[in-house]
Parts: structure tokens; C-alpha cells; sequence
């Protein structure tokens, strides 16, 4: 064969691969697959694997999508709280969480199965976005409907402007997924970026030791086992009943879940009845007030841990150590 009709074929063969290809890339646009707008997920060192979810992979489109839905009061439209958003309870400065009232902060939910106090909703970050949806907000969605802008950012997100309950969740727990606080100066010490002051590595040593033990429940890069325990608080309702109203369970009796750690000197209530107001009540509850029940959790059935005032103060000036201001004022988590 010539060497010109070797040529000729040869660019005849790339002419229908790349027109094959680009076919390809164009059908999977129209189906809202394309393969720039995916997103990987940002994990710190030292963090598990995040939870994803093969059904509702991370997109840009659809975590823009998400970003603006959380801060929009027009998904409440038609429901019991109509003219409230998820960011009504949930403010990035401080945390995402209400400091003055016992909400569970939106935090590191990509790593989550285990959702709300008492563990109402159990499975993915899905599930419980769509239980937002239905069954909190209860919006009709009229109001997103009604909106010029939402339809095209459906159709960038999922394909076609058809607005749904679960495309709306799903928009949702994408977003969620993105809310990642990994960046405190304790962070970035362990990193070896950053010193922390003495009063604070001590509080460490403490957190993880026998003696404070802190880190039986949030010892892992989480600083929450994302678990249900029965930590010793004296009953005052029928709601500190706990999960054991959700499975009615004798073993579920007065457990509740583990908060994360990760930002909690920003709080000003701890517990999920918000009965406790600093940090400082909550080591003492865990060093001299626990009560002893046949529900306490095994790891709290043993004596007082008799910490000394500088040693309640050293593992105070730690907790101050997780707070990641980074987080705090991204700008990829702000109101859009």
C-alpha cells in the first residue's frame, strides 16, 4: 500500500473515532452525563472513606443546584414551615448548626448512616434529604416550580426541568456531601503545619486517654462514632426516652447519638435537650454527674473520673483547638 493511501486511511480512522467520541460525549450531555461536570469529593488526610451513592453522583451542576435549594426559602412553599430554608437552622458561621438550640450540625454527613437524635432516619444522606423534603418541609413544590430560574438548573443537573421531590432531596445530599470540616488547628498540627498551646496538648493527651476518656465515642478523625449511647443524664421528659422511642427497644432506652466534636466551642447548648450551657458543664457531667442505670452504656459504668480543675481546663482549651474557621467562611458554602 502507498504510503499516501496509508495516510488517507489513517486519517479516515481518526476522522470516525473522534466523530464517534464526540457523539458519545454529546449523548451524554442530553442525558446530563457529561463528564466535566463531575466532582470528586475533597476528603482530608485521616478521614474514612467517604459514603457516596452510585444513584446520585456528585456533579457541579447538581451540588449548585443543592448550594442554592439549602438557602431558599421557596422549598418550604406550601408546607407547615413555609418561608423557612434549611439555612434558617443550620448557619455556616457558626457551624452549620443553631449555637442556642440543640440542632445537630451539617457537618461531615458524607460519613453519616445515622441521622438525627434519636436516629429517626437511618440509611444515606438521600434518605434523610428526602425525608426533609416530604416529611419537614412538606413543600409542594409550587414555589420552585414557579421560579424562571429553577427549571434550568434541574436540566443541568438531572437531565430535563422535571422538578420532583427526590431530584430536589438528591440536589440536597450532594450539597451536604460537600459540607467538609477537616482544617482546625488540630488538624493542622497532626499535618505538623501548625503548634497548639500547651494547655490544649495536654487536653489531647487527656481526650485520649483511659482517664478522660473521651475517645471511646470521638476518637476517630469524625470526632463522633456516629453511634447511639446512654450517657448517664438524669431524666426530665418522656423524650429523654431517646431511640428506644423509635425501636422500642429496652437496650435503646435514653441512648441518643454522639454529636461530632468539630466546632462545638462555637455552641452555647450541649445535650440533646440543650440542658447543659459550656463546655465546661459537659466535661463535669461526664467527670462527677453521670447516673448509673441498667441503660447506661458500659463505657460509662465505672467511678467518677475525678478530674482535677486544670485537667477540666486542659481538655476545654483542647475541644477550642477543632474549631476550623475555614470552614466556617468558604465560600463555596455560602448563600449563592
Amino acid at each position: 500500500m502507498k504510503r499516501t493511501s496509508i495516510k488517507l486511511w489513517i486519517s479516515a480512522l481518526l476522522l470516525i473515532t473522534t466523530s464517534l467520541f464526540y457523539s458519545a460525549c454529546r449523548k451524554d450531555a442530553d442525558n446530563g452525563n457529561q463528564d466535566t461536570d463531575a466532582y470528586v469529593l475533597q476528603v482530608p488526610p485521616g478521614f474514612p472513606q467517604a459514603l457516596l451513592s452510585a444513584e446520585n453522583p456528585l456533579s457541579r451542576a447538581g451540588i449548585a443546584l443543592g448550594r442554592r435549594l439549602y438557602y431558599d426559602t421557596l422549598l418550604s412553599v406550601g408546607g407547615p414551615l413555609e418561608g423557612q430554608a434549611c439555612a434558617s437552622c443550620h448557619f455556616q458561621n457558626k457551624g452549620f448548626t443553631r449555637t442556642d438550640m440543640p440542632v445537630l450540625a451539617h457537618v461531615n454527613l458524607a460519613w453519616n448512616r445515622n441521622f438525627l437524635w434519636k436516629g429517626e432516619i437511618t440509611g444515606s444522606l438521600e434518605e434523610i434529604m428526602v425525608f426533609e423534603v416530604n416529611d419537614f418541609f412538606q413543600s409542594d413544590l409550587s414555589g420552585l416550580n414557579n421560579d424562571p430560574l429553577y427549571p434550568g438548573l434541574y436540566a443541568s443537573a438531572f437531565g430535563d426541568q422535571i422538578i420532583t421531590p427526590k431530584r430536589t432531596a438528591y440536589a440536597l445530599a450532594q450539597f451536604a456531601r460537600t459540607l467538609i470540616s477537616g482544617n482546625s488547628p488540630y488538624d493542622r498540627y497532626l499535618q505538623g503545619k501548625a503548634s497548639l498551646p500547651a494547655a490544649a496538648l495536654r487536653g489531647a493527651d487527656l481526650f485520649y486517654s483511659e482517664k478522660g476518656d473521651c475517645f471511646h465515642c470521638h476518637g476517630n478523625a469524625l470526632f463522633t462514632d456516629n453511634a447511639f449511647h446512654n450517657i448517664g443524664l438524669r431524666n426530665r421528659s418522656s423524650a429523654d426516652m431517646g431511640r428506644y422511642l423509635v425501636t422500642g427497644a429496652a437496650s435503646d432506652v435514653g441512648k441518643f447519638k454522639t454529636p461530632t466534636l468539630r466546632n462545638t466551642a462555637l455552641k452555647q447548648v450541649y445535650m440533646h435537650d440543650g440542658r447543659f450551657k459550656s463546655l465546661y458543664e459537659v466535661v463535669n457531667h461526664y467527670n462527677l454527674g453521670v447516673q448509673h442505670s441498667e441503660y447506661l452504656d458500659p463505657i460509662l459504668d465505672k467511678p467518677p473520673l475525678n478530674l482535677s480543675p486544670d485537667e477540666i481546663n486542659d481538655l476545654v482549651a483542647f475541644l477550642e483547638t477543632l474549631t476550623d474557621t475555614t470552614f466556617l467562611s468558604d465560600p463555596a458554602f455560602s448563600k449563592p
